[in-house]
């Protein structure tokens, strides 16, 4: 069954210039990462550092775009980045970029590579439809600190992605819930790539072909779907 994904008018109201491109996934295979996926991880931080030119990530006229939109909901960008420029520093630094597992390490390349947000979730934990809203303040969001399990909740007015039961994304593609992040058990999943204006849907199509082949590699009898919102 294909999953539900709508955008509230409060965000579009928001950030006027976004968009997003959903990539379904059936019958995936996960693990341990591998130099295969940690190669593409070496080869997104290479294309990075030529995408930057010297540059700081926030320079990035896409990445400052998300700044601007993060500032406009509350959030202190310089404090709490977006994912794919919380990525794109480590990318740059000594120790480089986390090995996670083959699914995860497949989507953080895509994001370090384009400088794009790409989250994945697990479609067998997720309840009912995935709504992008504005929060009420009193949404649950599960999350695990020293091995300990608890509940935060958001800002009133924060965006973050939500199912039926919960959070699954905080601060629109800052922290992952735990309740529906992509395990080495996960076979079925949705990867969901963010972008704003100036980026293209031609940049953003692009990347999530990409994300595609990665997959169909990694998974091969996979069955995937790619939507763009209608």
């Amino acid at each position: 069954m294909t999953l539900t994904l709508t955008v509230s008018d409060d965000v579009r109201t928001l950030a006027p210039g976004f968009t997003h491109l959903a990539v379904e996934a059936r019958g995936l295979v996960n693990g341990p990462s591998d130099e295969d996926s940690s190669a593409l991880l070496d080869d997104a931080a290479r294309r990075l550092v030529e995408r930057l030119d010297g540059r700081a990530p926030h320079e990035d006229p896409h990445v400052a775009a998300w700044r601007d939109v993060y500032a406009a909901f509350g959030a202190k960008p310089s404090r709490t980045r977006n994912s794919a420029e919380a990525l794109a520093k480590r990318a740059l630094t000594e120790a480089g970029l986390p090995r996670i597992n083959l699914l995860v390490d497949a989507y953080n390349a895509i994001s370090v590579a384009h400088l794009i947000p790409v989250g994945g979730e697990d479609t067998d934990r997720i309840k009912g439809a995935m709504r992008l809203v504005r929060a009420t303040g009193r949404e649950p969001f599960l999350t695990v600190a020293g091995g300990e399990e608890g509940v935060e909740h958001p800002e009133p007015g924060e965006v973050v992605w939500c199912d039926d039961e919960g959070i699954t994304c905080r601060r629109w593609n800052w922290r992952q819930g735990v309740r529906t992040r992509l395990t080495e058990e996960s076979v079925n999943a949705v990867f969901l790539l963010e972008s704003l204006t100036p980026m293209t849907i031609r940049e953003l199509e692009a990347a999530g072909a990409e994300l595609v082949e990665s997959l169909e590699k990694l998974s091969p009898g996979v069955r995937i779907t790619v939507r763009t919102p209608e």
